[in-house]
This record gives structure tokens, sequence and C-alpha cells, in this order.
């Protein structure tokens, strides 16, 4: 019986590492409170469980690519950038979370969202499916048949696998280099109380208005336009916030005598 293809398990570790070495990098550059990570965990579980509320509404209503594309970049815009503004708000007014937060509050989004829920939970399943088509057994050839229908991409030559682990490697950086623009945009926000650096955070939520789109412009073009879209959303938020950055760099520094 063949085996899914095991370039795919390589996927989830990689983007683990990612997300994980980028939160090491701002503790030790920043030593950052670890509560930030309980707070953005708080609102990105909440962002996604309403998420999940509003999508499983059912709907009669047919959209085109574009009212689609809307209806998913809302949603983004609303909750996830919406409720990282609101904890980010309530954690710094209450005094929990300091200035030398900011970057792994954006860090801790994209962590939650790649490393846990799309990482480790992937992992977990993908190496699940290994070993039970490693074995001669009737629930084997179960998951075979199940996955030879929904995702007989799983069983495509290695060079097919690399190329698709490449993409889906590539779309999860994406989405950590966005989550951590908006997240550190809302963050700098509440704590300068600069509203304007909330409103360059919401339309980097509308990044998920390309969803519907993917099929028409195909999966490598999709992947490099959400890409070099998200980049420039870090540029941007690196340039807007860099009076705090570099006020915050000056007091983290030690004065010498």
């Amino acid at each position: 019986m063949q085996n899914i293809d095991p370039l795919f398990i390589l996927q989830p570790v990689i983007v683990i590492i990612i997300a994980s070495v980028l939160l090491i990098y701002w503790h030790s550059k920043r030593h950052f409170n670890q509560m930030v990570l309980v707070y953005s965990l708080v609102a990105y579980a909440v962002a996604i469980a309403l998420k999940s509320a509003v999508q499983s509404i059912p709907t009669n209503i047919v959209l085109s690519n574009v009212g689609l594309g809307v209806y998913y970049g809302l949603q983004t815009v609303i909750f996830e950038v919406g409720l990282a503004f609101v904890v980010a708000w309530y954690a710094i007014s209450h005094g929990k979370l300091e200035r030398k937060d900011a970057e792994a509050y954006g860090a801790g989004l994209a962590f939650w969202e790649n490393a846990v829920l799309l990482g480790i939970l992937s992992l977990i399943n993908l190496v699940a499916y290994y070993s039970i088509l490693s074995t001669n057994t009737p629930l084997a050839q179960t998951l075979y048949d199940t996955l030879n229908k929904d995702a007989p991409s799983y069983f495509d030559p290695a060079s097919q696998a690399l190329s698709l682990v490449a993409l889906g490697t590539l779309e999860r950086v994406s989405s950590i280099l966005a989550h951590s623009a908006w997240g550190y945009l809302c963050f700098v926000s509440v704590y300068l109380r600069k509203k304007r650096l909330f409103l360059i955070a919401l339309p980097i939520g509308f990044i998920d208005f390309l969803v519907p789109f993917e099929p028409n412009l195909g999966l490598p073009i999709f992947e490099a336009i959400i890409f070099a879209l998200s980049v420039l959303s870090v540029l941007v938020a690196w340039y807007a916030t860099k009076p705090f950055r570099t006020n915050t760099e000056n007091k983290t520094a030690t004065p010498q005598s």
C-alpha cells in the first residue's frame, strides 16, 4: 500500500521552527514579559472562535469571488485585527504589558496560528497518517481510501510533493509576517495612543480577500502575491513605528558612565 510522502511532514516542522525562533529572537532582544503569550493567545483564540461561529451559520446567499473575498477579509479585519487591538488595550491599560512586549505580541499571534494550530496539529496528523499507512491493517486501507479521495496530493511523486511543501511553507511564512505586522501595530497604537497606527493595521487583515481568487491565479502566483503583500505589511509597520522603536532601543540601552 502506498504511503504519504514523508516530505509533507517537513512543512509543519519548518513552520514550527520559524515561528518559535522568532519568539526566541525577540525574547533575547527585548526580554519580553512571558504573559504576552497568554494575551496573544486570548486574542487569537477568541478571534478564531468567532470566525468559526460566523462561518457555521447557514446561508443561501451565493457570492461572487469579490463578495466572498470581502466576506473573508472583513472577518479577519474585525475579529483578528480588531481583537488584537482590544486585548492589547486591556493588557496595557491595566499595566500587564509594557513597551518591550510590542514585537512579541505580534510574534505571539503568529505563533499560535502557525506553530500550534496549523503546525503542531498538522504534524500530529501527518505522523499518524504515515504510521498507520505503514501497517497492513484494515484501518490503513480505510485511511488510504479516504486520503486518496479527499487529499490525493499526499501520494504525489517526490518532485511534486516538494513543490507543494515549498508553497505551503511560503504560505505559513506569509501568515507569520502578516500576524506579526498587525499585532505589533495594534500594540504600539494602544501604547502611544495613536489611532493612525491601528488604521494602518486594519487593511493588513484584508489580505484574506484574495483567498477565493487562488484557483484563478494558480497556487504559485497566489502565494507569491500573498508573500509580497505580507513583506510590504512588515515594512510599512516597521516604518510607521520608527519613532517608537528608536525610543525603545534608546531606553533599553545600558548607559555608559
